[in-house]
């Protein structure tokens, strides 16, 4: 029997940030690091913007040399699934049948693309956004390809979408919502990036239902809404969020209705297992309600893999992190602080028209989030507003000329 003293399930950013963080703390253990990809760890989000323009090439992803983790007796196990876990013996076994006893379990598993429901068949032509290979599929066809369907208006949708424009295709973004970004910004900001995304000639379809995919020979041809139209396609995106990969610790007694629940120092219900990043699901101060929530950011899965890594070294500390993220569409650079999801009240500073400019969110009367475009001023000095939930002027708020830590200090 194979035996380790913390196994790590998922070599993504958060899972690699553990073991990375671990031996950075002088950690001596045992440490496996299991990823069911065969790549060495690497940076997801350039994959929908640098890397399928063909700006970055993938050694420039790799969120560590490739002899790291030898070097930091590291035992990356890769192409390998963990198929179930067996909390009692601290046991988990994977798809090729290899059985690892743990002293901690850390699981950092992820999530899958959520699949449309009229996907009845696999099409040739219809790819998801999630990894290196999925982007190689992507690249493989796009000389073949003239029209593009991008099924999502989220922010991998429309990232790709504006990839795809800018290397010639024609482009077409079907969302079932009445605008983009309905799920994670308010009105103004989606608005600018339909403007934005229609100026570079991409069409959008909002408010829009796919129904089925049309294909011949065994490739799609074509994408149905609902409304009896056909959008015809040489490739089509499928960017619908994600499912969250927990269903072996499910199987072992789990709550994972959303992701796995978790603690605030990521500790799992079961004895000596730990979760963090797309998978699982916290209590966050920063969050409307008090109903566990995920996030599916970088930010999120480096200060939740920092602290499963202090806990294991008997220095815990609780998770507490600001959330914050970023997009690049076109020239346009977006970095979010805070969730502006339940605001009652949003400000713009700055002038829309002219691509530069932030949307600050309030909830009765005080900050919780801004979206920042082309303004790093704002997202550095914004990030005290919200973590003090400052209450500012509305009218002071839109004047983009007085920098928000002049508003802040004269609120303190």
């Amino acid at each position: 029997m194979d035996q380790r003293d913390v196994v790590i399930v998922g070599a993504g950013q958060g899972g690699a940030q553990v073991a990375a963080a671990l031996r950075r703390e002088h950690y001596t253990g045992s440490i496996a690091l299991i990823g069911d990809e065969p790549e060495f760890p690497y940076e997801r989000p350039p994959l929908s913007k640098d890397y399928l323009a063909g700006d970055k090439p993938f050694e420039q992803l790799l969120l560590r040399p490739r002899d790291f983790w030898a070097g930091h007796e590291i035992d990356l196990r890769l192409g390998q699934r963990v198929v179930s876990v067996n909390p009692q013996a601290h046991r988990i076994r994977t798809s090729e049948g290899a059985e690892i006893e743990y002293g901690t379990l850390v699981w950092a598993a992820g999530a899958s693309p959520r699949r449309l429901p009229c996907e009845r068949d696999v099409l040739a032509g219809v790819h998801v956004v999630r990894t290196r290979a999925d982007i190689d599929r992507v690249m493989a066809e796009l000389p073949q390809v003239r029209r593009v369907v991008v099924i999502g208006g989220g922010y991998i949708g429309l990232e790709a979408a504006a990839v795809l424009t800018k290397l010639g295709k024609a482009v077409t973004v079907v969302e079932a919502q009445t605008r983009v970004l309905a799920r994670v910004a308010g009105e103004a900001l989606s608005r600018f990036y339909e403007a934005q995304h229609r100026r570079h000639g991409v069409d959008l379809k909002l408010g829009a239902l796919v129904d089925h995919l049309t294909s011949r020979d065994g490739k799609v041809t074509a994408v149905g809404l609902a409304d009896g139209s056909e959008l015809p396609a040489d490739l089509v995106i499928v960017g619908i969020g994600v499912v969250p990969a927990t269903s072996p610790l499910a199987d072992a007694g789990l709550e994972c209705r959303n992701g796995v629940k978790v603690d605030e120092y990521c500790r799992t219900a079961l004895p000596d297992v730990y979760a963090l990043g797309d998978c699982a699901a916290h209590i966050n101060r920063f969050a409307a309600g008090s109903a566990p929530i995920r996030l599916e950011s970088v930010q999120n899965a480096n200060d939740q893999a920092t602290v499963v890594a202090q806990c294991i070294i008997g220095k815990p500390a609780p998770y507490a992190a600001l959330p914050w993220f970023w997009s690049d569409q076109y020239d346009l650079h977006l970095k979010t602080v805070g969730l502006s999801t339940g605001h009652d009240d949003a400000v713009v500073r700055g002038d829309l028209d002219s691509g530069t400019f932030s949307v600050v969110y309030l909830k009765q009367g005080r900050v919780i989030a801004l979206d920042c475009v082309n303004v790093m001023r704002d997202f550095v000095q914004g990030k005290n507003l919200v973590r003090a939930g400052a209450v500012i002027d509305r009218e002071a708020l839109a004047d983009g000329g007085t920098p928000l830590k002049t508003l802040a200090a004269a609120a303190a």
